[in-house]
C-alpha cells in the first residue's frame, strides 16, 4: 500500500488488562490499512513481559518490548518511539479498540508534508453501559476521551490526544520525546498532558507544522465502573490542575494554557447553562451535571495553584530526553 509506513505502539502495565490488550492488537492487525508492526511496551512488570512474549510469539508483526525507561507512561511511549521502524508512530490506548479505517484516515493526514501529528477521537464505552446521568460530556477527558468543546472534522490543532495519536518519527529527532515527570506511571495520581508539553515544544522547535484532529480516526475506549465515580472525577481533575502546572512551567502559561482559557471562558459555562435549562425542564441529571462542571474546574483549578507552588519551590521534576534510535530500517 502506497504512504508512510505506520508502526503502532501500545503501552501496557497490568496483567488485569489482559483481554484488553488482546482486543487492543487484534483492532490493529484487522486495519484496512495495515500496520508495519504493532510494538508492545510493557512497563517494568515481568509476568505481564513474559505472558505477552508468549502470547505473540509466532506473530512476527507483533514485537513485545520491556520499557528502557524509568517508570511511566513517557518512557514507555519513548521506548516504543526508539524501536519504531515506520515513517509514522502512533498510539493507542491498551484498553481501546481501533476502527478499521484508524490508521488509513491517520495516513491521509501526511500526505501534506507540513503535518508532523495526527489525533482521532475517542468515545467512551462505559461500563455500566451508558454514560453516568450527572457526567458531563465536556469533562470527557476525565476518562480519556474525547470531550464536548472540541473541533469537529478534520482541524489544526494545538495539540493532538495521546492515547489516540500519531507523530511523524522525524517529530521526536527534532523536539525530543515526551517529557518524563508529567504523565502517568501506574502508581501515582492520574497525572496527564505530556502529549500536550510534547506538542508545544515541537511546534516552537518547527514553527511551520501542522498538528491535526481528524475526527474520523476513532477508536472505543473502556471506561472502568471506578471511573464512572464522582471521587474518580475529583481526583483527575486535580491531577489535571496539577500537570497543566508542568506543562506551564515548561513552555509557559501563555500557550501552556492557551486552549484552556478558551475552554473555561465558552465550553464550561455553556455546559452549565445547558445542565441548569435541562433542570428547569426536568430532564434527568441537568442540575447535578452543572454542579458537576462547576465541581470540576474548582477542583482543576487548586491542583493548578497546588502544582505551580512546588514547581517555583522545586519540588517537581521532569525531562525530556532524546530519543535514540535502537531499530530502524
Amino acid at each position: 500500500m502506497s504512504g508512510p509506513d505506520v508502526s503502532v505502539v501500545i503501552c501496557a502495565y497490568t496483567e488485569d488488562r489482559w483481554e484488553d490488550i488482546l482486543a487492543a492488537v487484534s483492532s490493529v492487525r484487522a486495519q484496512s490499512r495495515p500496520a508495519l508492526e504493532t510494538l508492545l511496551v510493557v512497563d517494568h512488570n515481568q509476568a505481564l513481559l513474559d505472558r505477552l512474549g508468549k502470547e505473540y510469539k509466532e506473530a512476527d508483526e507483533v514485537r513485545v518490548l520491556a520499557n528502557a525507561g524509568p517508570r511511566g507512561l513517557s518512557a514507555g511511549r519513548n521506548t516504543g518511539i526508539a524501536a519504531a521502524r515506520g515513517e509514522i508512530v502512533a498510539f493507542l490506548d491498551d484498553d481501546a479498540v481501533a476502527e478499521r479505517d484508524w490508521l488509513r484516515y491517520f495516513a491521509e493526514g501526511y500526505e501534506d508534508p507540513r503535518v508532523l501529528a495526527v489525533g482521532g477521537r475517542t468515545v467512551p464505552v462505559w461500563a455500566s453501559g451508558r454514560r453516568p446521568g450527572w457526567f458531563p460530556e465536556e469533562f470527557d477527558w476525565v476518562v480519556g476521551c474525547t470531550y464536548r468543546g472540541l473541533p469537529r472534522g478534520r482541524v489544526r490543532v494545538r495539540n493532538v490526544l495521546g492515547g489516540n495519536a500519531s507523530f511523524r518519527r522525524s517529530a521526536f529527532d527534532t523536539a525530543g520525546g515526551f517529557a518524563t515527570g508529567i504523565g502517568r506511571d501506574g502508581d501515582k495520581r492520574p497525572l496527564g498532558c505530556e502529549e500536550t508539553e510534547l506538542c508545544i515544544r515541537l511546534s516552537r522547535a518547527r514553527p511551520d507544522a501542522v498538528l491535526l484532529i481528524d475526527d474520523r480516526a476513532v477508536i472505543h475506549h473502556r471506561v472502568p465502573e471506578v471511573r464512572e465515580r464522582f471521587r474518580y472525577f475529583r481526583t483527575r481533575a486535580y491531577a489535571e490542575g496539577l500537570s497543566k502546572a508542568l506543562v506551564a512551567r515548561s513552555v509557559g502559561a501563555d500557550k501552556g494554557l492557551e486552549s484552556e482559557r478558551r475552554y473555561a471562558t465558552h465550553v464550561l459555562p455553556a455546559g452549565v447553562a445547558r445542565g441548569l435549562r435541562d433542570a428547569l425542564l426536568a430532564r434527568p441529571g441537568g442540575a447535578r451535571r452543572a454542579g458537576a462542571i462547576m465541581a470540576g474546574v474548582l477542583t482543576a483549578a487548586g491542583g493548578y495553584v497546588v502544582g505551580s507552588v512546588r514547581a517555583r519551590r522545586g519540588g517537581t521534576t521532569f525531562q525530556v530526553p532524546a530519543v535514540e534510535v535502537t531499530a530502524r530500517e
